[in-house]
């Protein structure tokens, strides 16, 4: 009985420690996912590379969050290699920090977090406070979690069973190491694993032989999740996750013989406690990161050989990608909305392939660069008419109803992807041209609040194509939320400039017009990029709250505009 409770105590902490790690993980990912890329892909050398990517481990609290993202900016041609794996180098240490600071007793700060997080969380509507809330939580819940943990142990540490499977662990320290391998991937978190295995020592439940030997598993086994994830991506993406599992994999069977046997001869001492196994651990990382980072680039010629890249297709007519939709060929209906997504996703790229480097057209771009993203509408309009022409040609009698609402509600999408491209060819390059044309610069604060809102709307872009082709709920009510928050942002810095104009500032009035207009602009496409979760949102019945709260800002603008008239 006592077994069966310990069990279930156990899966019980783990689910919680899974949870909360998650938890303030998703939260700090809503509220500064969109500056990330900027981060990550400026010029930096190795080592500063390895520092920033220490300190998103930090932010982010998983590693593999850091591989994943470093990998997708490789794939899209953003990151060169040897600095991607810098990065992803420096995201396991800032793991191992993490695991530093979370192994304190700050069961004395569990109240307090929970107070100010569920406040924030709960109280306040304002996107970025309501996040910070959900941080703080999951930081509490994550304390809850270790103090279970610790819990959980006191029914069997008396008897036979913790006792014998200790000590057969600290004596076969091989098979120590592939079940921290293991369980490293099976929670998908390195730092709920090692954070599990440091408690075990630190109550006595385990050697600290064992434990520094599932330590070395936990770090190898990590570099899996990466690996795993990233399965599905392009070759490119999958170079940096193999190199680190190649690196990480090496050190830690070195380190695992080479620790053992100075443990056994009675070289390092008698080392106790958990404290000196998360030193343990950071030391491995420390030095994994100083001895890999030279190694950065040569391993890239070698991946670059095992992973080489793709053979490129037949030539095609310029500018003119290859469509996902065959005219007239429609197989199941499941098969041919399968088709207008693929094609949706290829405009939804052309339009954020058009809409990503507005912010250096406004800073400086020439007649040339206004003029080639103005010549991408074209493709997206070509994508539209293939879409427009597919969808009217679709065999009614093979389509239930519901099949051909899905099929017209993808097209009315492509409308407003198309209507979004128009917004950036037609308003966006315009006044970008208009900014050079007068050699205008906006004020520091102006510029910085129209910087948010872009990296805010590529976020929102990521997600909307995630919605498109997951239809999932969570994911499509979290980007209505998020159309909000632009709106809010995009009224915001209206008053803002506003109140710089009072104020006299020269800047802001050379660019009062060009300022004014791109917020409006912004917000437009925002609009019409975030239509896409209007579909999920009406099938599960919640569009017409969502819609009222949407619509709230608007009422609340044109009230500001009648009170400014009067």
């Amino acid at each position: 009985m006592a077994i069966l409770t310990f069990l279930i105590s156990l899966a019980g902490a783990t689910m919680l420690l899974l949870y909360a790690v998650r938890m303030v993980r998703t939260g700090i990912e809503r509220s500064y996912g969109a500056s990330f890329q900027r981060l990550l892909t400026g010029r930096q050398s190795h080592l500063q590379a390895g520092l920033m990517g220490l300190i998103l481990a930090i932010v982010l609290q998983s590693s593999a969050a850091v591989a994943l993202l470093t990998s997708g900016f490789a794939a899209s041609g953003y990151l060169a290699f040897p600095t991607g794996l810098a990065i992803v180098l420096g995201g396991d240490l800032g793991s191992a920090l993490i695991i530093q600071i979370l192994s304190f007793k700050l069961d004395w700060l569990v109240p307090v977090l929970l107070a100010a997080g569920g406040y924030l969380f709960v109280k306040t509507e304002a996107k970025k406070a309501r996040q910070l809330g959900r941080i703080l939580m999951g930081v509490a819940f994550i304390l809850i979690s270790l103090r279970f943990l610790r819990e959980a142990m006191d029914p069997i540490r008396g008897s036979a069973f913790l006792p014998a499977i200790a000590g057969y662990l600290a004596r076969d320290y091989v098979t120590a190491f592939l079940a921290g391998g293991a369980l490293a991937f099976v929670m998908h978190s390195s730092v709920a694993a090692i954070l599990m295995c440091v408690t075990l020592v630190q109550i006595g439940a385990l050697p600290f032989a064992a434990g520094l030997s599932l330590v070395l598993g936990a770090n190898f086994g990590s570099a899996f999740i990466p690996v795993w994830l990233s399965r599905g991506m392009d070759l490119r993406a999958r170079r940096i996750p193999y190199a680190n599992l190649a690196l990480r994999g090496t050190w830690a069977v070195l380190c695992l013989f080479g620790a053992n046997l100075a443990l056994r001869a009675g070289w390092l001492g008698d080392p106790q406690g958990g404290q000196m196994l998360v030193s343990a651990h950071l030391a491995f990382n420390a030095a994994l990161l100083l001895l890999a980072l030279p190694l950065c680039t040569p391993l890239g010629g070698v991946f670059a050989r095992l992973f080489p890249d793709p053979a490129a297709p037949r030539a095609q007519p310029p500018g003119r990608p290859v469509s996902a939709l065959e005219q007239g060929s429609y197989g199941s209906p499941a098969q041919a909305v399968a088709n207008l997504k693929r094609e949706l996703l290829r405009m939804a790229d052309q339009v954020g392939a058009m809409f990503r480097p507005v912010l250096e057209l406004y800073e400086g771009g020439s007649k040339e660069q206004i003029r080639a993203v103005q010549q991408m509408d074209e493709e997206v309009n070509a994508c539209l008419s293939g879409i427009r022409q597919y969808v009217a040609a679709v065999p009614e009698e093979a389509f239930s109803e519901e099949q051909l609402k899905t099929a017209r509600s993808l097209m009315e999408y492509a409308i407003r992807l198309e209507t979004a491209g128009d917004v950036v060819a037609r308003r966006l390059t315009v006044l970008a041209g208009e900014m050079r044309k007068k050699e205008l610069r906006f004020s520091r604060d102006g510029w910085l609040e129209i910087t948010r809102m872009h990296e805010a709307i590529l976020a929102n872009m990521q997600l909307a194509s995630n919605v498109l082709i997951s239809d999932d709920l969570e994911s499509a009510r979290l980007l209505s939320l998020e159309k909000t928050e632009l709106k809010r942002m995009e009224r915001d810095s209206r008053k803002r400039h506003l109140r710089r104009l009072q104020h006299g500032a020269r800047d802001s009035f050379d660019t009062s017009d060009i300022h004014l207009e791109t917020l409006r602009a912004l917000r437009e496409f925002n609009s019409h990029i975030a239509a896409v979760a209007y579909p999920v949102l009406y099938r599960n019945g919640q569009l017409l709250e969502t819609r009222l709260i949407e619509e709230m800002p608007d009422l609340e603008d044109a009230a500001e505009t009648t009170a400014a008239g009067r």
